[in-house]
């Protein structure tokens, strides 16, 4: 049984929901009292197992362990957006925790997830898993993912935990927020469903964004697939692994799938790309990702947003 910290969340559905069509079970830990389930409501109390448990809390988290036979941890579970020394205690308490659980239980492999964010000053271009890294960090995200990384290195060779770092990029899609503080695409695809003019003051920056400008993104049920394909590889040769869509996309791309998914819609961009860019044209090489597990992502820009449109249009009707 797998421990997934975090599973009824945007990420940690989707990453449930691959290891189940995968033939695993598992058990979800959520500090909040959530049972919405919409990716496997049928498998809830069968194979999914809900439990509410705050993972900052060490006896809590032990005595799930008593409850359940536990082979394996990914933890994507995060305190994000609040109090700034609050959240950083309680991501170091939950890392700890768990590090000290999985050697306790004997689990076989922990995925702790990490961000693209770590890649912060890393400039343009694709961006490698051995290339060294600043130590500073500009956003709560990335520093938080930081300091992970070099306890996970450190604690996995310390205690004899497998343990592997997941360096997730901009994921989007299904259960994800209809807003996002980094990249325009969820805001784009949301506007065109509703057939509404785009709220340009709650874009990344406030501005449009251009149409050779772009992101590396990965939809979010191919970035379940991967992180579940990292858990249940027979053999990890590296402790970090990028995990995202392995190239950028741009937003002129999206407007060419936004036309395709909701005929007669045009994204309103701006043409060219940005003469003062916020961040640098890059991307994440996921060539460990594909030679330790043979992931693929399946859904290209037009297929993921058809289905993103699809779901969106589901949920309201």
């Amino acid at each position: 049984m797998l421990l997934v910290t975090g599973g009824l969340g945007f990420i940690g559905s989707h990453t449930t929901r691959a290891l189940l069509d995968r033939g695993e079970t598992c058990v979800l830990a959520q500090r909040r009292a959530e049972t919405d389930a919409p990716l496997f409501p049928d498998e809830v109390g069968e194979r999914v197992h809900l439990e509410r448990v705050d993972v900052t809390d060490r006896r809590a988290l032990f005595d799930l362990g008593e409850r359940h036979e536990i082979t394996g941890i990914v933890h994507l579970a995060g305190a994000y957006f609040g109090d700034p020394v609050h959240d950083a205690r309680a991501n170091l308490e939950a890392l700890l925790n768990l590090v000290e659980a999985a050697r306790t239980w004997n689990v076989r492999r922990m995925g702790v997830a990490s961000s693209i964010g770590v890649y912060d000053g890393g400039g343009a271009g694709p961006q490698h898993e051995a290339q060294p890294l600043p130590l500073t960090a500009h956003h709560a995200i990335a520093a938080s993912k930081k300091v992970d990384e070099i306890l996970v290195s450190h604690l996995g060779e310390a205690t004899g935990v497998e343990i592997y770092s997941a360096r997730i990029g901009a994921i989007w899609g299904p259960l994800g927020r209809a807003t996002s503080r980094f990249f325009a695409l969820p805001q784009l695809v949301h506007a065109a469903v509703a057939g509404e003019p785009v709220d340009v003051a709650a874009l990344p920056g406030g501005v449009l964004p251009y149409a050779e400008d772009g992101i590396d993104l990965l939809y979010v049920r191919d970035c379940g697939r991967a992180l579940a394909c990292l858990q249940l590889a027979d053999q990890l040769q590296d402790r970090v692994y990028n995990v995202s869509g392995g190239r950028m996309t741009t937003y002129g791309e999206v407007a060419d799938a936004l036309t395709a998914a909701v005929p007669g819609h045009i994204a309103p961009l701006q043409s060219g790309g940005d003469p003062d860019p916020r961040f640098p044209a890059m991307w994440l090489d996921i060539s460990r990702l594909r030679r330790d597990t043979g992931y693929e992502p399946s859904f290209d820009t037009t297929r993921a947003v058809v289905d993103y449109v699809a779901w969106i249009r589901s949920r309201s009707a």
